[in-house]
């Protein structure tokens, strides 16, 4: 809902509210929080506290252009074709069309106009913001910096939440207190990228159940940047949106821009209602709807069993097994295509390979589709190998600066999708591939970052724009394919969690979280990933022991129940698994196809974690289902029961609860005060407990 006041504007959702208005010249942040009564919001004077320490920079200002008196961070820079380096924006008024806000600004005198935009999803409590630019006049104007929103908050000494990461390291969270100075997180690298993520969590004194939360994630994939200031004058900012790394764009007369979106929320009842707000959210609103209320399938992906070293016919063998077992996708990964038997030669030739498809792709999709599932492919569009017929034919089709070196990872380079040829090479490869074969998944990987990062088809002017030109050309290739190809189901992986964001989310069905698949590293990573991505958005897989990453050796069943926290998928050789071992992945699969609507569709409540706790537990709950997780890493000093405290029931309500081979019977409110008690013995021990109310 939307509502003006004497020139206030206050945005409310179901329990939040966000208040600001225009007031001497500035346009003035007042609040964000639970609801109050809007007639009491008030504008309050700001003076000069002396010639160094201006209003300007001690105003709460709801979008800071650069210029005048301020030297605090600003959310917008750009410079005239004149050499101006100076933004003097005057407010113009406002528009509402539908449930958007949107304000109107110009500059006094040179010819730039920006709106800033806001939508409260009022059953969510979450408040989008989000900002355009246009040239109004007839020369260029280069917009040298631009966050997607401000926020500022009162006091300073907030605890900062976010991750730090590499590759088959994502996901180790860390918490920090900034009391004075800045915090910048981001990526530099393309993508989102594997060592922050694209979001805050900002609280003081919060746990999962009570405290206040300033929360916000943006929705992009490209470089990024968020800069939370513990400023000198009480207060704190934050801004999110383009990294200004190595970044310009030219605005060309009439020509416009829009930023990335960026979705912020508040709540007084900690990390746990934080979560349930942005998972439902991001399930019912950011993802894409062709499958959005669709569960998703338990695949098999084939890579860990034979690597490069693809063939028909144990292709098929491996879908008869993964059949056996209850999987319900089968995906080929790499190695399917041009001469692709390492990761040194034919990327780019999207060209099925004849000696290991004799009779085609179609005599394997056709096998699987006879047992009953879906067939899935592995592709990395947007790379290409130096050893292949596409770069041997188009070497211009590359990022590169002149008289440079091309710099190679993982004996890749990264091609030009600013170039309208490569784009339509692009959609045409896929579009071929979905159209010629029964392909419902695709798997897109993106496997290195940038270098060398220089787009020579573009102007001069213009070279620092194509790490936002890039990301866009991905999601248009994407949004066509949709388009057409109703139905297909997209992941998003880059080395693993390089590409985890609402920017992807808005594109891709699901991402890949790590290509650590080591079950206890992904205790964690999964964790991490769980303040702000929604279960069903995020693929885990069982693989084989040792672990290629930790060395380490977890029982099977340990393995499957952190798998089955998420989107299940098999990615071990099942060659050689024993007859046990496929017994009990029957018997889990099958299991989690029961719960899955739970695990996916339901709410995560955080009860304990091995960061902290002996042990680890989780549990979800949907429309009066619930399962609870539980796990524990190493067995100390014989201890083996543990008490449980369940979350998310009503306490009038009769809860079946079935777990150690026994059913009881309790209230929703003993459940949650006094618990259950469970047993964990030995290390890596895991239990699986189902709840129903009754």
């Amino acid at each position: 809902m939307i509502k003006v006041l004497n020139d206030i504007f206050v945005l409310e959702g179901k329990n939040i509210q966000y208040a600001f208005g225009p007031y001497k010249g500035l346009l003035r942040h007042i609040y964000f929080g639970n609801k109050v009564d809007e007639r009491d919001f008030q504008h309050f004077d700001i003076e000069d506290i002396s010639s160094n320490d201006s209003a300007y920079d001690i105003a709460w200002e709801e979008y800071t252009p650069w210029g005048g008196l301020r030297y605090k961070e600003p959310a917008v820079k750009v410079r005239f074709s004149d050499g101006t380096r100076d933004l003097v924006l005057e407010y113009y008024g406002f528009l509402i069309e539908e449930d958007i806000l949107r304000i109107r600004f110009r500059d006094k005198f040179y010819p730039i106009e920006i709106f800033l935009n806001y939508k409260m999803y009022e059953e969510y409590d979450i408040l989008a913001r989000w900002v355009e630019f246009k040239n109004l006049g007839k020369e260029d104007i280069f917009i040298e910096k631009a966050y997607s929103c401000e926020l500022n908050l009162e006091g300073t000494g907030y605890y900062i939440t976010n991750v730090l990461g590499y590759w088959a390291g994502e996901g180790r969270r860390f918490k920090e207190k900034l009391e004075g100075g800045k915090l910048i997180l981001e990526s530099r690298k393309g993508n989102t990228g594997h060592n922050n993520n694209p979001y805050f969590i900002l609280d003081i004194g919060a746990d999962e159940d009570r405290g206040e939360v300033y929360f916000g994630t943006l929705e992009y994939s490209g470089n990024f940047k968020i800069l939370v200031e513990a400023t000198p004058y009480y207060s704190t900012r934050v801004l999110m949106g383009f990294n200004d790394f190595d970044f310009e764009y030219r605005l060309k007369p009439s020509e416009g821009l829009i930023v990335p979106k960026a979705y912020l929320g508040y709540t007084d009842k900690g990390y746990s209602d934080m979560s349930k707000r942005l998972h439902s959210f991001a399930r019912d609103i950011i993802l894409p709807g062709d499958l959005k209320n669709s569960l998703r399938p338990v695949l098999f992906n084939s890579w860990e069993a034979t690597l490069f070293d693809v063939k028909c016919h144990e292709q098929i063998e491996l879908a008869r097994k993964a059949k056996d077992i209850g999987c319900e996708l089968f995906v080929v990964d790499d190695g399917w295509f041009g001469e692709r038997n390492s990761d040194a030669v034919g990327l780019g030739d999207w060209e099925v390979n004849k000696e290991k498809f004799p009779k085609g792709l179609e005599e394997l999709i056709d096998e699987v589709n006879r047992l009953g599932m879906e067939f899935g492919l592995w592709i990395e569009p947007e790379m290409v190998n130096p050893n292949s017929k596409l770069y041997k034919e188009h070497p211009e089709w590359v990022y590169r600066f002149n008289n440079r070196e091309l710099t190679t990872a993982r004996n890749q380079l990264v091609l030009n999708l600013t170039l309208k040829e490569v784009k339509d090479y692009l959609f045409n490869v896929l579009d071929g591939l979905l159209t010629n074969y029964n392909i419902k998944y695709i798997k897109w990987d993106m496997n290195r970052p940038f270098s060398e990062a220089g787009a020579l088809n573009l102007d001069i002017k213009e070279q620092k724009m194509i790490w936002f030109l890039h990301s866009r050309a991905v999601f248009e290739i994407v949004e066509r394919l949709r388009n057409k190809h109703k139905g297909i189901e997209i992941e998003a992986c880059a080395s693993g969690g390089g590409r985890v964001d609402f920017g992807i989310l808005n594109y891709f069905d699901e991402f890949w979280a790590s290509d650590n698949t080591d079950a206890l590293d992904r205790l964690l990573i999964q964790e991490s990933v769980g303040y702000i991505y929604p279960a069903k958005a995020m693929r885990c897989w069982v693989t084989d022991c040792p672990n290629f990453i930790s060395g380490r050796t977890i029982p099977i069943e340990f393995r499957f129940h952190v798998a089955m926290m998420g989107a299940l998928g098999i990615g071990g050789n099942l060659n050689k698994w024993s007859k046990e071992e496929f017994d009990l992945a029957k018997k889990k699969i099958k299991q989690y196809k029961e719960i899955r609507h739970i695990v996916q569709h339901g709410e995560l409540f955080r009860i304990k974690s091995i960061t902290k706790d002996e042990i680890h537990a989780l549990q979800y709950v949907y429309k009066g289902e619930s399962v609870l997780f539980a796990f524990k890493a190493h067995q100390r000093f014989g201890r083996k029961s543990y008490k449980v405290k369940l979350k998310g029931l009503k306490d009038n309500k009769i809860y079946e609860v079935k777990y150690d081979d026994k059913i009881i019977r309790k209230g929703g409110a003993y459940l949650k005060n006094l618990g259950i008690d469970i047993i964990l013995d030995g290390d890596f021990s895991s239990q699986l407990i189902i709840i129903k109310e009754v």
